[in-house]
């Protein structure tokens, strides 16, 4: 069920705000899975599950976390330097997919990402495919944070507006600072007043849109009332919808 991966780098976005690249083979994954990494301590063995940043055929994995100053696991993980070890899991999982999403007619032309901290990761997985450019007219990133050091990639962010300028809208949202273009608000909030659809230059609708939430549940529950109302439903197997959900705590 583990095997040891080697940290080959960190990055530290903030005191608390980190990632870990990992050198280990999991075999094939899809963007927007997680992967569980693990210690034994004190002899007992805890594990964590993290969503995985880099795309699928990478020869590492990479993970982005918060040290928790409670938590069982991330405290440990945030002292992991290069040629350390740490246990992982031998596969991937999770449903928070593209090819979870509905195809043909019910598929819609625009593809949205609403994600609080940590929980970018795998839409940035998702973003450093092929699938979503190839899939959607417009792809919009709704990223909210509390201070600006909390922004993780923001500069690999930058790099798809450059690549994909007609395509894709970066919409950041800080609440605790202000931050040149950004919004200052909860998302559900910004998507409440207006604010969010007008700074991605387009509506939301369940005819047009495809919505994929991640994040805090206080987010999540209060965006989902505010897609569910505009007649957006959540998306099953047995009955395509518009609105997929991945809780992170």
């Amino acid at each position: 069920m583990w095997i040891e991966g080697k940290v080959i780098e960190r990055q530290d976005w903030s005191d608390k705000l980190f990632s870990l690249k990992i050198k280990v083979d999991i075999g094939d994954f899809i963007a927007g899975q997680f992967i569980k990494l693990s210690q034994l301590i004190d002899d007992k063995r805890i594990g964590r599950a993290y969503s995985l940043v880099n795309p699928p055929g990478t020869d590492y994995i990479e993970v982005l976390a918060v040290a928790v100053d409670d938590g069982q696991l991330s405290p440990n993980l945030q002292l992991l330097s290069k040629g350390d070890v740490i246990d992982v899991a031998t596969k991937a999982s999770g449903f928070m997919t593209l090819n979870e999403l509905p195809k043909d007619d019910k598929k819609g032309e625009h593809l949205w990402f609403l994600a609080t901290g940590t929980a970018v990761g795998p839409f940035i997985s998702m973003m450093a495919t092929n699938e979503p450019w190839q899939s959607y007219q417009k792809v919009v990133l709704v990223y909210g944070v509390r201070e600006v050091e909390d922004l993780a990639y923001l500069p690999q962010l930058r790099e798809f507006e450059d690549k994909y300028p007609q395509q894709f809208k970066l919409v950041l949202s800080v609440t605790r600072e202000p931050f040149d273009g950004a919004l200052n608000c909860r998302i559900p909030d910004g998507l409440n007043n207006g604010d969010i659809e007008a700074k991605a230059g387009i509506k939301l609708s369940a005819k047009d849109s495809q919505v994929m939430i991640c994040g805090n549940p206080g987010m999540i529950t209060d965006a989902q009332q505010f897609l569910k109302e505009l007649g957006l439903a959540k998306n099953l197997r047995r009955a395509p919808g518009q609105i997929t959900v991945e809780k992170y705590w």
